[in-house]
């Protein structure tokens, strides 16, 4: 039983590390900024940002001008594009994942025409699971008590944590299926190695054979 707690635990930390990510960057006009995200599958993320304008005079940053937005495209694991637009200086970003696996998210200036060379930074906060959903709009919504919010918070812990450890299965079996390919491909090589030393050893025995008999019968 206290293993079993502990396990849950464990888990549960691992969800609420991995589920939020904060952070900010620097872009330059040409620049593209691309994240990896490793995603359960049918999961929804939501991803906030925010862009600054560098401004020369102060040597800090300030919000935006009207008319910088940033393009934002995301790729699925077969790299698909599941979602590609542009957005304002400020915003948010939703979308579901329907394939398990690393979900790359790119972020770049629309133009270069209204900052000029000077750089932009992003803050941006990706939110998985359970941490992408609005609670406050739920309660609004459905008029749910302190408590039902309650349960309602605890059963999509426990879906998210159910997605995260099927997402960890599905690792396993695809290292593991990584791993025998290349034991596989490994012995083969080696299979084909020892046969072309074969070979060649053959070819120079019956070559040198056939050299000596020449010699002797010169």
């Amino acid at each position: 039983m206290f293993k079993n707690s502990v396990y849950i635990s464990l888990i549960t930390f691992f969800v609420l590390f991995n589920a939020c990510s904060a952070l900010y960057f620097h872009i330059g006009e040409t620049e593209r900024k691309c994240f990896i995200e490793e995603i359960p599958d049918e999961t929804n993320v939501v991803v906030n940002y925010k862009v600054e304008l560098y401004d020369p005079r102060s040597g800090g940053f300030m919000p935006s001008s009207t008319g910088i937005g940033m393009h934002v495209e995301v790729r699925d694991p077969d790299d698909k594009v599941i979602l590609s637009r542009v957005y304002s200086a400020e915003g948010k970003i939703f979308f579901t994942s329907h394939l398990p696996g690393e979900h790359v998210i790119c972020m770049y200036s629309n133009s270069t025409a209204w900052f000029s060379g000077s750089q932009l930074r992003v803050h941006l906060d990706i939110q998985v699971g359970e941490h992408a959903i609005n609670y406050g709009e739920i309660v609004q919504k459905e008029k749910l008590s302190e408590l039902q919010l309650r349960v309602r918070q605890l059963i999509d812990q426990v879906d998210q944590i159910t997605k995260e450890q099927n997402y960890q299965r599905f690792r396993e079996e695809r290292f593991r299926q990584t791993s025998e390919s290349t034991n596989s491909r490994v012995l083969w090589w080696s299979v084909t190695q020892t046969a072309v030393l074969l070979i060649m050893g053959t070819w120079q025995m019956r070559h040198l054979k056939t050299f000596f008999e020449a010699k002797k019968l010169v």
